[in-house]
């Protein structure tokens, strides 16, 4: 009755705005109108979804999927009865809703009552954590993966109408990605699209942020606890599917992730992702990469694992990563003029495109020699120990890329332009929840990513 009434009162007052004689003569005057008539159909808004998430709640058939759900927490609850709870939509102004709240029976030792905290397996099934519908925490996250700080995102929501401090829509941001992860890690997802019969391209990279750590001892002057920033290499990869011409598929969006652990870490990324799509019957699968260690090294198992056939698989160094060395094997040449180097520079560059390889590298063990020799010798075992991965001339015939580009720009906007920079620095965890976030906000999936954060499998308190 109450949400009745008040929807009732906001109805009333639209009526009159709208039979309110009003002349509009300046720009100024049309954007006061228009946010004065917003502000009171975001506040019927916000009561009319208030009633429905109600009624909702109060049905018998939600109450029994309430009850299921609390009985499959891994502990026993107790049903402590219907309490309010405070909640904050999109539009208009907060509401309280009346549902059954759950938690862990209350221990007593040593007479003291120890108290055990809940959740709301109502507002769970409805996607509904802290205190936020799920459409207003997908617009905070948006928010501030986007823009460069969690200031600008606080100003940036304000004046959308959305008034909240900076510690609540951290907190909302943070739990946002940790419900998406582990959704992710849990369950999985259920993926829409399928690579069978795709000639699908994987990438994986590192960048680099700092991140801050606490240390012992006492405080600053000013009360301030010391820190150290030490750079650590989030590990990010793509994977996405080229055309007959080898351009990158548009209609379906790539997928980029990341982890700020090891090498293991993001290659079970990679199998996640691989294995929900039906990888073992894609046409053509190109791993492409700068000649780092830990990256072939563990292609191998990853093929294992996947059930993957040899011929299936492509592996290639990236063309412009192979061209640096090239550049650093005449640079060993001090002898050289600057016109002999373009040269063989030029030459051999176009030999490496060609697929002539073997003698890329024989050209090289010419030049081992003097007092550069070893210079030329550790470029020579990169091309020896890389030459299976350098097959360019089969890769442009295949219409397969020969760059790591796609890779490079995802390290760029994922990373880069958000979570590095001049006087940046990050505690572990924030810097994985926003690597995330921003991962499926640049790849343009974050549909994807509000399913997950949304689970109801996930019984955390609201």
């Amino acid at each position: 009755m109450e949400f009745d009434v008040k929807i009732d009162e906001f109805l009333k007052e639209i009526m009159e705005r709208r039979d309110k004689r009003f002349s509009i003569n300046s720009a100024q005057e049309l954007e006061r109108l228009e946010k004065e008539i917003n502000e009171v159909t975001d506040k019927l808004a916000g009561v009319v979804l208030a009633k429905k998430i109600q009624e909702s709640l109060d049905t018998l058939e939600f109450k029994k999927e309430i009850t299921k759900l609390a009985k499959s927490f891994p502990k026993k609850l107790k049903n402590q009865g219907k309490r309010e709870v405070a909640i904050r939509p999109l539009r208009g102004e907060p509401f309280k809703l009346s549902t059954s709240y759950y938690s862990q029976k209350e221990k007593k030792g040593n007479k003291i009552k120890k108290k055990r905290a809940g959740f709301y397996p109502g507002l769970v099934l409805l996607g509904i954590y802290d205190h936020c519908t799920p459409t207003l925490a997908s617009e905070v996250s948006l928010t501030v993966v986007s823009l460069s700080s969690l200031d600008e995102a606080t100003r940036a929501l304000g004046d959308r109408g959305i008034k909240l401090d900076i510690k609540t829509i951290r907190n909302i941001v943070l739990h946002y990605a940790e419900r998406a992860k582990a959704a992710q890690r849990i369950q999985g997802y259920q993926f829409g699209e399928t690579l069978s019969g795709r000639r699908v391209v994987i990438s994986t990279d590192g960048g680099r942020i700092r991140i801050r750590k606490n240390k012992r001892g006492p405080k600053t002057e000013k009360g301030r606890r010391r820190y150290s920033t030490k750079w650590r290499e989030p590990k990010l990869l793509i994977i996405y599917v080229v055309n007959e011409e080898g351009k990158m598929e548009r209609e379906i969006a790539p997928f980029i992730d990341g982890v700020m652990r090891g090498p293991d870490a993001i290659f079970r990324l990679v199998g996640y992702y691989l294995s929900g799509m039906d990888i073992k019957n894609a046409d053509r699968i190109l791993f492409i990469a700068d000649g780092a260690h830990w990256i072939w090294n563990r292609i191998p198992k990853l093929m294992i694992d996947l059930g993957l056939h040899s011929n299936q698989v492509f592996e290639l160094i990236d063309f412009y990563h192979a061209v640096e060395h090239l550049g650093k094997v005449t640079a060993c040449q001090k002898s050289w003029k600057s016109s002999e180097r373009k040269r063989w520079l030029s030459k051999h560059i176009q030999m490496l495109k060609d697929g002539k390889i073997y003698q890329v590298i024989e050209a090289i063990k010419g030049l081992c020699h003097g007092r550069s020799g070893k210079g030329f010798r550790r470029e020579q075992n990169y091309f020896e120990k890389n030459r299976h991965r350098m097959a360019y001339d089969l890769a442009a015939n295949m219409k397969l890329p020969i760059g790591s580009g796609a890779i490079e720009s995802a390290i760029r906007r994922v990373v880069n332009l958000r979570l590095k920079g001049a006087g940046i620095f990050w505690h572990v965890d924030n810097a994985e929840a926003m690597l995330l976030l921003r991962s499926y906000f640049k790849s343009g999936r974050w549909d994807m990513l509000k399913n997950l954060a949304n689970s109801p499998s996930l019984p955390m308190a609201a």
